[in-house]
């Protein structure tokens, strides 16, 4: 890896020590030539014109979030987020009284409250998976629940509150076997671990740009295996997910059925290039180096006196989870930004079920990158050090 070179293709690698990628990373510049292109194409001949042109491209930028994932490209649809494509998704799935949907105990709090809004509606129950003693879901208590009521596995591939990386491919094998629809979160998993969908046995995938991918702000992919499609009854159309006729709506083929006529074309465009970008560094590389840089970072933390790193797991992500005694998570953050270091809070509505189970309230979260350097892991330690001690 060219560590250099990535470096100095980031912009804003110099302005601030970023440790929020978790949240949104630093967009490389191929990334922002590709979306102020296109913007610039739409300012002299017109959004829809420019669209036209471009539409080859964004193609080309389907088949790559396609190999990204191992999928198809009929099995993609670029959405706004993953949360809209998880929506999307799941509205289109039928559920009825005495359904059973099954999560994962580090379930998103914004899937968990579509799913809640749901069972009020229908009947249907929301039931948590065990986990083992390491925190994981585990795939072995899923198959004591598995019955002719079930209706749904979620599971979210890495909690967006710590290290934890659930056995999402064990879970799939379970699901698989009983023909159950499993869906997986890939929000903190995509760009920093390899995803492989037929590995994950799973019917439908979402991912957002903005993280590790480091894509733009308002992307995100939605991944529906193809032999599932017609399981699901999107929640609604437009003359692009699907043309009238006389004898009623003909849908699109594949997952384009998902995705809407009106987009942000410069944003998407965006999308490909940082895709293209994370599949020339290898995903593969960029997982060795960030599961060396989490460790070192956890390393640090947890020989400070006064923190705690809160990281579950025996496989273990690039987000590191941690409180510093006697400091509230808010005021060390704006400690921190004043030094120019960002990280992120974390609260209770993020991971609802596992922060509760834990008894956690807010805690800090720093996510590393490919970028960081061992002097900036030195750097974010000695400021949290330096206000343990105040």
């Amino acid at each position: 890896m060219d560590l250099a070179r990535l470096r100095a293709e980031t912009p804003g690698i110099d302005r601030v020590l970023h440790f929020n990628h978790a949240g949104g990373s630093l967009p490389p510049q191929p990334v922002l030539d590709a979306v102020l292109a296109h913007l610039q194409c739409e300012a002299v001949s017109g959004p829809i014109e420019a669209g036209i042109v471009a539409t080859p491209a964004l193609e080309e930028a389907r088949a790559e979030a396609a190999t990204l994932i191992g999928a198809t490209p009929a099995e993609i649809a670029f959405t706004g987020s993953a949360t809209q494509g998880w929506g999307l998704a799941f509205a289109g799935l039928p559920l009825a009284a005495g359904d059973r949907i099954l999560v994962g105990r580090q379930e998103w709090g914004g899937n968990l409250t579509t799913m809640q809004r749901a069972t009020s509606r229908t009947g249907a129950v929301i039931e948590v998976i065990p986990c083992d003693d390491t925190g994981r879901a585990s795939p072995e208590a899923l198959a004591g629940m598995i019955d002719d009521r079930v209706k749904l596995v979620s599971l979210t591939w890495i909690g967006a509150n710590g290290g934890l990386i659930n056995p999402a491919a064990e879970i799939g094998r379970v699901a698989r076997a009983t023909d159950v629809p499993f869906f997986v979160d890939a929000s903190q998993a995509i760009g920093q671990i390899p995803v492989d969908v037929t590995a994950l046995g799973c019917d439908m995938l979402v991912a957002p740009g903005r993280k590790h991918l480091r894509g733009p702000r308002g992307t995100g992919l939605l991944y529906v295996r193809q032999a599932f499609l017609d399981r699901l009854d999107p929640p609604y159309h437009d003359a692009r997910t699907a043309a009238w006729t006389p004898d009623g709506p003909r849908l699109q083929d594949g997952a384009l059925r998902f995705e809407a006529g009106d987009f942000p074309m410069a944003l998407r465009l965006g999308l490909g290039a940082a895709i293209r970008y994370a599949r020339g560094i290898g995903i593969d590389a960029i997982r060795t180096r960030l599961d060396m840089l989490a460790q070192g970072l956890r390393g640090r933390l947890a020989a400070i006196p006064g923190v705690t790193v809160h990281d579950l797991g025996v496989e273990r992500s690039a987000l590191v989870s941690f409180a510093v005694a006697g400091v509230e998570p808010a005021a060390l953050r704006l400690r921190l930004a004043a030094e120019g270091i960002t990280i992120a809070v974390n609260g209770v509505a993020y991971t609802p079920l596992d922060m509760t189970a834990r008894g956690l309230g807010d805690i800090c979260r720093a996510a590393v990158s490919t970028l960081h350097t061992e002097a900036e892991l030195d750097r974010l330690a000695d400021a949290v050090a330096a206000a343990a001690r105040r």
